[in-house]
């Protein structure tokens, strides 16, 4: 019975091969069925080549699963009928001639095999059977002595977490809890990403979202713990979906160093044997080197370069570099028998001599690198002593070199020299064609990145918010660690204002180490430059805390210092760049980017970063720019509002001011409480036309004038009527104004006289100790609109117990859509405050104006109330 069926079709070309074998193998091993792959990719990739290159015709492969065995069925368009049967008395020759091998081989290894013709088409078909093996096994390993095993903990922990479809963690297991230190309520609903600490370059590689859409995933990452603390953990990935049909992804997470738990074994190769020459068909040079599938990304493909370069000339070591774009450096790209950490992305010059041995362009051997000490610097104390070099060259042009090396001398001449050259040629174009598109995924990404930089830089005119994202968009994207610094004037020293490590742990210790190391100089000219002084002084206090710590006899040291200093040492032991920090040609500070022990930045990411500090620079000065303007409007701002308000004896009074728009601490709205004279008080209350700066403008105007009118001795109306001249005297500047002006004496009697002109402005409510609200004053003209004005006031008396609330339109004028709160509304929240002191009163209205709509008020308010309080009684 048939469980599963692959069909595809080849086209008569040579690589068509190769695509054929990728296609069963892929197809096998999707249905599990690994112990047959081998010899089915052996066998289509005989049947393939008999029918595209000997036959001639395009090929149908199919793969076909059973209960019992797989069966491939390849079809060409080239009916041949002659049959080569082994028992049939004919001499076929060597079984490594060009025609008939195919079929010896579905003779030799399939289970059962047959040719079905037609009248325009050649089947051929092979069955292998499924070996005998243990239910349900779909893969196993020998039986290993105990030292062989992988190295676990006591008690292995496998978190299994659940992710919805939207990214969000659904469900979380004890073990989960155990390693990372999140309970699951903690945790729920948060999406993943917010954890993960993925390890991958702007532009390249899968990122954890994308991983988490893949049908299965396997692969190394980083989760931050509850301390802060980044744990690499080794992940699979399955999507899956419920019966429902909503999918999620189940994911099983182990500790880095106990992958052995979770990692699937590792797909055997057997490109090799299906393309050796020996069987007559013909071969891709590259594919011979390289194998098939050869790796689609270019540190895939680099590191299988090196591998097979030093098996193929029985090296220890072997590295390729790649040149840059002007050809006047390599870059250290892949290395395997090599401490790749501090290795990659070396830069080393293409031109390093005289002579052939001197330069990248030509092949060379060193026999022996003892007799010549910094032949090859790369090599300095590795113990490498003999190497032989090679060019990568695409039409002329100088690609990259790949070298392999030996710890005996003297192990390679000009025949390794030449072989090696010989593959090298081979993979050169294969090697710059894929350079060239992570070239442009990495510009892609890169754009990317520098574009969402600058919406997050643009967002913000806050200092110390600005910097705090310099950082974090650096770390760890671009480098391990950041340190900004800032320049306040072209005078002063530079000073370090922001430091961020990808490991919280070590920001102290970084933060301590730079404070003692001086600053950088701020050079304006622009691009990364190399900073020595942090790694010097890192690795001079580690050497002083070592030998410290092997002193005996200083046993008042405490022990923990060393392995912090040490770790310091090492986060900051690396490459140290310094970028210039330049906005309005003049530099204002400087971006410091770091890597952890003996590692480089690639060319890709210091132009990167060089980008950023551009736009960064600019946004840090916008803010410092900003920030100055703020204090100086807040300053002048803070100099419209009245001083404290004095203590008026026997009245209770309460100010509440909200100006509208941010940064705004004076608006069109204002108030007043001022002597007068003895035992006399001047209050005020006003709006002017509008908001921010020119309504606070008039603001200014009016409450000075008040004040020196009212201490001239004039009453309220001539108060009023030459404050109207003034502002009408401002011309096109001027601005109508409500305003309430009173005169306050309090009495002998417990009570307080006010003499109050209401000049276009909402009245003053008085609240009476038994609820009952009403109007204190008659409405008059407003002022700044008219000339001659005829203003009159009255006289209000407030008993004990009465509340005299004076507001600004913003209040009565609240809105939540066709809906305003109103004079009337204002009177039945002034009716609940029976009994409640000034204070109180003031506060019951605010929050009656903020709860009647969701929205921020739009307009400024002021609210101030009076109140006469009532006598208490005296105890008996």
């Amino acid at each position: 019975m048939i469980t599963a069926r692959a069909a595809a079709k080849f086209e008569p070309v040579g690589r068509s091969v190769a695509s054929a074998r990728t296609f069963v193998r892929d197809t096998l091993q999707g249905w599990g069925l690994t112990d047959v792959v081998d010899d089915a990719v052996v066998l289509t990739s005989e049947l393939v080549t008999n029918a595209v290159v000997h036959a001639g015709t395009a090929a149908d492969v199919s793969c076909i699963r059973a209960e019992t065995g797989v069966r491939v069925e390849v079809a060409d368009r080239y009916p041949e009928r002659e049959l080569p049967l082994e028992n049939a008395g004919r001499n076929y020759g060597s079984p490594d001639r060009e025609g008939g091998r195919g079929l010896l081989l579905c003779a030799a290894l399939a289970s059962r095999w047959g040719v079905e013709y037609s009248a325009t088409h050649k089947q051929v078909w092979f069955q292998l059977d499924f070996p005998d093996r243990l239910a349900g096994t779909r893969s196993a390993g020998p039986a290993l002595p105990s030292e062989a095993l992988p190295v676990t903990d006591a008690r292995v922990r496998v978190a299994v977490v659940q992710i919805d479809r939207n990214g969000a963690v659904s469900a979380w297991n004890d073990d989960a809890q155990d390693l990372f230190g999140y309970a699951p309520e903690q945790i729920l609903g948060k999406p993943l990403t917010d954890l993960a600490a993925w390890p991958h370059t702007p532009g390249t590689g899968t990122g954890v979202a994308e991983a988490l859409r893949l049908s299965r995933w396997e692969g190394s990452y980083g989760v931050r713990g509850a301390d802060g603390r980044v744990i690499p953990v080794y992940a699979s990935h399955l999507r899956v979906r419920d019966t429902e049909g909503d999918p999620s992804t189940v994911c099983l997470l182990v500790r880095e160093h106990e992958r052995a738990v979770l990692q699937s074994p590792q797909r055997g190769s057997s490109s090799d044997a299906s393309s050796a020459p020996e069987r007559g068909a013909p071969t891709d040079a590259f594919e011979v080197f390289i194998g098939s599938p050869a790796p689609d990304d270019l540190d895939g493909l680099l590191q299988r370069t090196v591998e097979r370069a030093r098996d193929m000339l029985d090296g220890d070591s072997a590295y390729l570099l790649l040149a840059t774009d002007d050809e006047t450096e390599l870059e250290v790209r892949a290395s395997t028998g090599l401490p790749s950490a501090r290795q990659r992305f070396a830069r080393v010059p293409v031109e390093a001599g005289t002579g052939r041995y001197g330069s990248a362009r030509m092949p060379a051997v060193h026999e022996d690198l003892a007799v010549v000490p910094g032949a090859v610097p790369l090599l300095a104390n590795t113990g490498m002593r003999s190497v032989v070099t090679v060019p990568l060259k695409v039409e002329g042009r100088l690609t990259g070199s790949l070298g392999v090396a030996a710890e005996a001398p003297g192990r390679y001449s000009n025949e390794e020299a030449l072989r090696l050259q010989f593959a090298a040629d081979r993979i050169a174009l294969a090697v710059e064609s894929a350079r060239l598109t992570e070239l442009e995924r990495l510009r892609r990404g890169s754009l990317s990145f520098l574009v969402e930089a600058s919406d997050l830089l643009a967002g913000t005119l806050d200092r110390d918010q600005t910097l705090a994202l310099m950082a974090q968009m650096t770390v760890p994207t671009l480098a391990t660690w950041c340190a900004v610094y800032t320049i306040a004037d072209p005078s002063s020293e530079p000073e370090l204002s922001y430091v961020l490590h990808e490991d919280e742990d070590r920001i102290d210790g970084l933060k301590a180490l730079l404070a003692k190391v001086d600053p950088p100089e701020p050079v304006p000219a622009p691009g990364a430059r190399v900073w020595s002084a942090p790694g010097d002084a890192a690795h001079a206090a580690a050497l002083r805390t070592t030998l410290r710590s092997l002193n005996l006899g200083d046993a008042a040291r405490p022990s923990s210092g060393p392995g912090a200093t040490l770790a310091t040492a090492s986060a900051v032991g690396g490459e140290t760049v310094v970028l210039p920090l330049v906005a309005r040609n003049r530099v204002i500070g400087m971006l410091t980017l770091g890597k952890p022990a003996d590692e480089h930045f690639r060319q890709e990411i210091l132009e990167l970063a060089e980008d950023l500090s551009r736009r960064a620079a600019l946004a840090l000065d916008n803010a410092r720019l900003y920030s100055e303007r703020t204090a100086i409007s807040q300053s002048l701002q803070r100099s419209l509002l009245p001083p404290e308000l004095p203590e008026v004896p026997g009245v209770e009074v309460e100010v509440i001011y909200r100006a509208a728009g941010e940064g705004n601490e004076v608006g069109g709205d204002f108030y007043d409480l001022f002597p007068i004279r003895d035992d006399a008080y001047g209050f005020a209350i006003g709006d002017v036309c509008g908001t921010g700066p020119e309504a606070a403008a008039v603001t200014g105007l009016a409450r000075h004038a008040l004040r020196l009118l009212a201490r001239e001795g004039f009453g309220g109306p001539a108060v009023l009527e030459r404050l109207n001249a003034a502002i009408l005297d401002e011309g096109a500047r001027s601005r109508f104004l409500t305003l309430l002006y009173g005169e306050l004496w309090p009495q002998a009697d417990g009570s307080a006289l006010l003499k109050v002109v209401c000049a276009g402005h909402p009245l003053p409510l008085r609240l009476r100790p038994d609820g009952r609200v009403e109007a204190a004053a008659e409405p008059q003209p407003l002022l700044g609109v008219m000339d001659d004005l005829e203003l009159y006031e009255q006289t209000v008396t407030l008993d004990p117990g009465d509340v005299l609330l004076c507001v600004t339109d913003g209040v009565t004028e609240r809105r939540e859509g066709a809906r305003m709160l109103g004079d009337d509304g204002l009177a039945d929240v002034l009716t609940t405050c029976t009994g409640l002191t000034a204070g109180a009163v003031a506060a019951r209205v605010l929050r009656a104006v903020e709860r009647f709509a969701p929205d921020p008020p739009s307009d400024d308010m002021a609210i101030l109330a009076m109140r006469v309080p009532q006598p208490q009684p005296h105890e008996a």
